[in-house]
């Protein structure tokens, strides 16, 4: 885009002046007794996020989104994580609503600024490193921060690396806690849903005092939140099944005409080839009645392969579950103690619990010989006796949800600790310093329950009549306790062979994380014309280590078979920082600053890297400042993708080399030229749909640090006209090369077919075929150093305070508008790219509205949250075959939420509100639990209750 090499290089420009006019000397051009020079003086002088140097007003070039704590809870939300993931610059990779999509996930909070990745956003607490929570990764669980001690939230885009290290490359979220707790504070919410008996709840309180005259503080706090689970069939909206079926009614001619597409979400709808009772293929489709006799499918008029409509379908969103169970508790005590009038010393510690409690489908046969039942079966009936017998049959498969036998369950349990202790304090006139060590540990107790051993059930299944009783056949299994299992009909398995069949695995992890660092800094170094030279500087160690532990009894189970990730790394590093005022109180230039930082830092696993950063503050005049910054910055693999085992993985797939998938392509040349270099035959057609793909997941220990780089524009207006308006404008660019990334099973086949180069490329290399039958047999999924992945956009922040009515109304308007967002998949072909804005999880614009209003002792809230509509498909996808599916968007999508409190003279405080408020529906056939979908509220309208009390 045209705007987009403009501003790139009017960055570079500014920089690269800036730069040269320090080398040069800067006071040249400043005018040494320049009018209003001494107004410097009243400027009060604060930190701010991006920078280690305290400096005179708001000037540092780095663009910061400021949350207060108590914007963050001024809803029915429980913890901040949840209301962080709302903000436009955030997405919902990971919230409740969808973190039970991965094993040993579930409850957690992780925070994916800019939806690049959440291993590339680094989350700080007070300026500082926090342990991980997941295994392997740098990702920090929000809920393990003290949401009663926030005092605010600053989010930070691209430029950090060189101020705070490694694993920032598209930002920071730093969490600034209270510094000075005193006074008893105590809060309690209780909330509930209109449509559903989903309740959420939060209880904290927090105490802090001063001692020894006021030499010292220490506080404490407590908090507790909850919920209990949701599933979609507690709701009327998701419980309804949807399945994408053939339009039969597409006039031939038409095959790529998106007024006629190839399918069509229908509701009512699903698979009938499978259900809870037990279904076969015997002379037609057929299932058990409860008292285990046999009964056609009922199919019905619209049909289309294994889905049915308005039939005897078997709807999956009973094993769907909205929101998880969560209970978590979090205990933390800080304090500091001024040792001298320069010298403080600082220390805290936490510990905080959380367990999550996620269901899953049950153990499945489709077309599975393992369910594979004899005509002699203890518990077949006559009819079905017959029926094989007339069919010369003597033994059948049977397709089965194994419900009866328990959904499999998943409760991780996650213990953090944290302790930091620290001096602070001022050495000579100028100079101020931060001496620290943090030491944190997450513990991971991971149980699976109903785990269905093969064996077991295999000896269970095959069972005999003795002397009319039921029996295993097997009689060593038989002897070993082995109780028959009776799978015709839903609800037949009895206890004991639920007890006997399934099994519990339980696996642990621990995650371990060192810190020793310490920074010096003077905000006048000297004086320049221009005014005050500031420097920082500093080093800091750091050791990670994570180790995963599997269950011994994990393998011959239904449960993936996984590898005990064990692997740790550290890291020495120097830092510094300046910052250097040019020009001031000129025509147009009333100040103007630069900014240099550069950070050297040894991995023991990739070696040396070095970051830097550059910026520049331009105060045009007292209304009006732009800035600027350009920054270089690695991340190093992390321990998952660099030492993670080898883990057993099934993948659900469709083989993009199948004939019926080919010929619904407008443009399908390149697939088939790419399918029959792999020698695939025209005719072939793959015997499944949607299967379910032995395959293996781990780490790559080749993979090299990744690379990015990333500069910022914008302006600061705050009208001198205009009392309480401030505008905000941020243009962003983000490109991180030889990127980290474990692409998924379905786009691994695609991608192999889709390289313009031919299939001699890094995803056909982890595909598996078998060479008679063509069919993919094994797909490897290893994290690979992908070409580059690319991400712009315009940040706008507009906040107007006024009086009204008496009152004062806070009002404030945070957007994006996404401009790019690109992934460059083949190394040999760097200038192919999938562009993914405007689709589901990357929507063009999004935006929060707020407003405050205050009138005595009455407070009221409003805020509505926007997110653009998006295509369910990408362009690239789009652009072969026009017309997939009749649902190919979700539309614009509005939700408000509202609420009112009451402050009484005696410090309580009670607050009412309402989430969603008018009740805002889910997109069409959605549930809210994917990657993409969680943005969208999937609990329906929500009602609030908060009593607070201050002392």
């Amino acid at each position: 885009m045209a705007i987009e090499s403009y501003l790139t290089k009017a960055v570079r420009v500014a920089l690269v002046a800036s730069t040269a006019s320090i080398m040069f000397g800067a006071s040249a051009y400043a005018a040494e007794d320049a009018p209003g020079a001494n107004k410097k003086e009243e400027v009060e002088r604060i930190a701010v996020t991006g920078s280690r140097i305290i400096r005179e007003g708001a000037i540092a070039p780095t663009p910061v989104t400021v949350i207060t704590g108590e914007e963050l809870l001024s809803t029915g939300v429980t913890n901040i994580g949840e209301a962080l993931n709302q903000l436009p610059a955030l997405g919902s990779t990971y919230s409740l609503a969808n973190s039970g999509r991965f094993i040993g996930t579930s409850g957690l909070n992780l925070l994916d600024l800019r939806n690049m990745g959440t291993d590339r956003t680094l989350v700080l607490v007070d300026g500082r490193r926090h342990v991980a929570s997941s295994s392997g990764t740098s990702s920090v669980d929000i809920n393990t921060i003290p949401s009663t001690w926030v005092e605010k939230v600053e989010v930070i885009t691209g430029g950090a690396s060189a101020i705070y290290g490694a694993d920032a490359v598209t930002g920071v979220v730093n969490f600034i806690l209270k510094k000075h707790v005193t006074g008893l504070d105590v809060s309690t919410t209780l909330g509930t849903a209109e449509d559903s008996n989903f309740t959420k709840k939060r209880f904290s309180v927090s105490y802090g005092t001063d001692f020894d005259n006021g030499r010292g503080n220490i506080a404490g706090a407590f908090e507790y939140s909850g919920q209990n689970q949701l599933k979609a069939f507690d709701r009327d909206q998701t419980a309804t099944s949807f399945a994408s079926i053939t339009n039969s009614n597409r006039p031939n001619g038409d095959e790529n005409d998106p007024a006629y597409p190839d399918k069509i979400l229908t509701p009512n709808a699903g698979h009938y080839r499978i259900s809870n009772a037990g279904t076969f293929n015997l002379n037609g489709w057929k299932t058990f009645n409860p008292d285990g006799s046999i009964k056609d499918v009922y199919i019905g008029p619209n049909s289309d392969g294994g889905y049915c409509a308005d039939c005897d379908y078997t709807n999956l969103n009973q094993f769907v579950e909205l929101q998880p169970e969560f209970d978590r508790y979090n205990f933390n005590v800080k304090g500091n103690y001024a040792i001298s009038d320069d010298m403080n010393f600082y220390a805290e510690g936490k510990y905080v619990r959380s367990k999550s409690h996620d269901m899953f489908q049950p153990a499945f046969f489709f077309f599975n010989p393992v369910n594979t039942i004899s005509i002699d079966n203890a518990f077949i009936q006559d009819d079905l006796r017959d029926l094989m017998t007339a069919n010369g049959k003597t033994s059948l498969t049977i397709n089965r949800f194994m419900t009866d036998l328990g959904l499999r369950l998943e409760d991780d349990t996650r213990e953090t600790q944290r302790y930091v202790v620290g001096l602070e304090g001022n050495i000579l006139e100028d100079w101020s310093y931060d001496v620290f060590a943090t030491y944190g540990q997450t513990d991971l107790e991971r149980v699976n329950r109903n785990n269905l051993v093969y064996a077991n059930y295999e000896n269970a299944l095959d069972s005999i009549l003795v002397d009319g009783v039921a029996v295993c056949r097997d009689e060593a299994a038989r002897a070993a306790g082995c109780v028959p299992v009776n799978i015709f009909g839903d609800g037949q398995a009895s206890q004991g062979a639920r007890d006997y069949i399934n099994t519990t695995s339980t696996g642990s992890s621990v995650i371990k994380q060192t810190v020793l660092g310490g920074s010096v800094t003077n905000s006048a170094l000297f004086d320049l014309p221009a005014g005050a030279v500031g420097f920082s500087a500093g080093v800091e160690y750091r050791k990670e280590e994570s180790e995963v532990f599997e269950p011994d009894n994990a393998e011959g189970t239904f449960f993936n078979v996984l590898g005990e990730d064990k692997g740790d790394f550290d890291v020495k590093e120097v830092f510094a920082e300046i910052s250097v005022p040019l020009l001031s109180d000129l025509p147009l230039i009333r100040q103007l600053d630069a900014e240099l930082a550069a950070r050297y830092a040894n991995y023991s696993t990739i070696g040396s890297a070095t970051t830097w950063k550059a910026g520049l503050s331009w105060e045009v005049y007292d209304d009006l400042r732009i800035r600027s910054t350009y920054s270089e910055a690695i991340r190093a693999p992390n321990i998952s993708e660099l030492f993670g085992a080898q883990s057993q993985n099934f993948f659900n797939v469709d083989d993009s080399c199948k004939s019926s998938e080919l010929d619904n392509l407008a443009n399908s040349e390149l697939r088939r030229q790419n399918c029959a270099a792999l020698g695939i035959p025209t005719s072939f057609d793959s015997d499944y749909d949607s299967a379910s793909v032995d395959g293996f997941s781990g780490g790559n220990r080749d993979l090299k640090a990744e690379e990015s780089t990333s500069y910022t524009i914008g302006g600061v207006f705050q009208p001198s006209f205009v009392d309480g308006l401030v505008l905000t404008v941020d243009y962003w660019n983000i490109k991180i090369d030889d990127a980290i990334s474990a692409v998924s099973a379905q786009d691994i086949i695609d991608k192999c077919v889709d390289s313009p180069s031919g299939v001699d490329n890094e995803y056909c290399a982890l595909i598996t075929r078998d060479p008679n039958s063509h069919e993919i047999t094994s797909i490897r999924q290893y994290a690979l150093n992908i070409s580059s992945l690319e991400a712009a956009g315009i940040d706008f922040d507009i906040g107007y305070n006024f009086e009204l009515f008496g009152g004062d109304l806070r009002s404030n308007l945070i957007a994006t508008k996404l401009l790019k967002r690109r992934d460059y998949s083949f190394q040999d072909e760097p200038d192919v790219y999938e562009n993914y804005v405007g689709v589901v999880g990357t929507p063009e614009w999004q935006a929060n509205l707020t407003f405050n209003y205050s009138w005595n002792s009455w407070q009221a809230t409003w805020r509505t949250r926007f997110i653009e509509g998006v295509s369910l498909y990408t362009d690239q996808e789009l652009a072969v075959n026009a017309n997939p599916n009749s649902l190919l968007s979700y539309g614009d999508y509005y939700i408000s939420d509202m609420g009112i409190g009451y402050n009484f003279d005696n410090g309580i405080e009670l607050k009412v509100g309402v989430d969603n408020l008018f009740n805002k529906d889910l997109p069409y056939g959605s549930t809210g639990t994917t990657a993409g979908s969680a943005a969208y509220d999937n609990i329906g309208r929500f009602f609030y209750t908060t009593i607070s009390f201050s002392l």
